[in-house]
């Protein structure tokens, strides 16, 4: 006979939110919920909640924030929850104290088909590489990264302008399918994880940084379009712009690739009224969207309207 599930969620962003709204809109029996201590966001600097945390609270639900995923007091209250299972998306990684403790195991939600992508950026990255597929695995957590026995999965396509954005949201609804699937096999006991391939080559998706976020324009037109796409809305890819004695450091949202040929070095600018285009290996990069030091973001002919490049204008 299956044993009724006792469920502890752990979680941070608006992706790990949409799911657990799900889970228990279909009824879960979820007994707490792990989620990041409250940060200072925004110029004032003001404490804010998770969005796992808005929405666990919402619901009535037990709220832990633990600093110290390790620290004793942390351990009781998880063990007092009583959980025989715990679900995991997009969270921090877990010691094995933590992932053990529960008798049917620690599950989780990555979205890509692993082993590829495995890492803290799998959207981002899948999008960067000009992938066409991509998707999301459930998987039981072990003592390294992202490496578990695969539980399900499902694929989804990558569209032509597909942005992290759009992608995040596809994979959420599709996570949250995934998730509850998951939950139906290990309570009926029809869970069969299977250990990962070992392809001989694979593709990583580590954390986003300043130096791995930089546009560099010696690069394709299509090489930057999917570059700046796998970056929007966040983290956002940027660059410096040098103008007349102006060093800038602009973020990109939006662009276009237009293949045709040029005399121009990568980088070097290009202005008409409503328009600017930047020089790359094979054509231009027409940039839609953009945001300067100390503005908001904005489409290119509002700056434009504003904002006089000169002749020898760059971005680096």
């Amino acid at each position: 006979m299956s044993e009724k599930l006792r469920i502890v969620f752990m979680g941070t962003p608006d992706f790990a939110a949409g799911i657990l709204k799900d889970m228990v809109e279909k009824g879960k029996n979820i007994v707490g919920v792990i989620t990041a201590p409250d940060r200072p966001a925004g110029r004032g600097r003001k404490l804010t909640s998770s969005a796992v945390k808005e929405y666990a609270l919402s619901q009535n639900l037990k709220v832990l924030q633990p600093i110290n995923l390790k620290d004793n007091t942390f351990l009781n209250e998880l063990k007092n929850l009583n959980a025989n299972l715990q679900v995991v998306v997009a969270f921090r990684m877990l010691p094995k104290v933590v992932w053990e403790m529960p008798k049917q195991g620690t599950f989780n939600l990555h979205a890509s088909l692993l082993p590829q992508y495995r890492g803290a950026a799998p959207i981002n990255w899948a999008i960067i590489n000009q992938e066409k597929t991509t998707g999301v695995t459930t998987f039981f957590i072990d003592e390294k990264i992202d490496t578990g026995h695969i539980i399900s999965n499902r694929k989804v396509s990558i569209g032509e302008n597909e942005t992290a954005g759009s992608l995040h949201d596809k994979l959420m609804v599709v996570g949250s399918e995934l998730v509850l699937e998951t939950l139906t096999l290990i309570e009926d006991g029809h869970a069969n994880p299977t250990p990962q391939p070992n392809p001989s080559h694979l593709l990583e998706a580590p954390k986003l940084t300043q130096d791995n976020t930089r546009i560099d324009w010696k690069k394709s037109g299509a090489e930057i379009s999917a570059f700046i796409r796998g970056l929007s809305p966040y983290p956002v890819s940027w660059s410096i712009l040098k103008n007349d004695e102006d060093e800038l450091k602009v973020k990109i949202y939006d662009a276009i690739f237009e293949n045709t040929e040029h005399k121009l070095k990568p980088g070097e600018i290009e202005t008409t009224k409503n328009k600017l285009k930047v020089a790359c290996s094979d054509g231009y990069v027409h940039l839609l969207e953009i945001q300067m030091p100390g503005k908001r973001k904005m489409d290119v002919s509002s700056l434009l309207n504003g904002y006089t490049f000169d002749d020898n204008a760059k971005l680096l």
